[in-house]
């Protein structure tokens, strides 16, 4: 199973503007619900909803907000960088830069599991957050995605 399965190229943000953690929640969702053929703002709900249980801010500038759907037919996942960071209420109280958002089928509880160890996985490794935050574009950061991918 590799990423690059559940992540269009479409879904890669390179430069997140917003400024807060809903505003972020919103600007990842919408390529994503478009992809998925679900509404935006039921994602955001369905996002935000897990956010109040415990934020998905893991730290070292890291955020995985993920949330399954009813309506979803698939997994899909998507990707933005914020170049300035924004206080996604990370448990290490940083900035959090680099966001990888899950959706997943409701049904689908296994799968979520695993590309969130996955996804958890290849960010454990400095060298990759740092290619991430180099790469100017999408299709670079789509690149660096599928490398690392692969090295799994």
């Amino acid at each position: 199973m590799k990423l690059l399965e559940f992540l269009p190229k479409e879904a890669v943000l390179a430069d997140l503007k917003a400024q807060d953690k809903e505003s972020v929640l919103q600007e990842l969702a919408g390529p994503v619900a478009e992809i998925a053929g679900v509404k935006s703002h039921e994602l955001v709900k369905v996002l935000m909803e897990r956010e109040e249980l415990c934020t998905t801010g893991i730290g070292n500038g890291i955020g995985i907000p993920h949330g399954k759907m009813k309506l979803l037919k698939s997994s899909v996942i998507g990707f933005g960088l914020s170049r300035n960071g924004i206080d996604f209420e990370s448990m290490d109280a940083r900035p959090t830069h680099i966001f990888f958002l899950l959706a997943t089928p409701e049904n689908s509880p296994e799968l979520h599991l695993k590309l969130l160890a996955r996804i958890s996985k290849i960010l454990m490794h400095d060298a990759f957050r740092e290619k991430l935050m180099q790469a100017q574009d999408s299709d670079a950061i789509y690149s660096v995605i599928g490398e690392e991918d692969e090295d799994f």
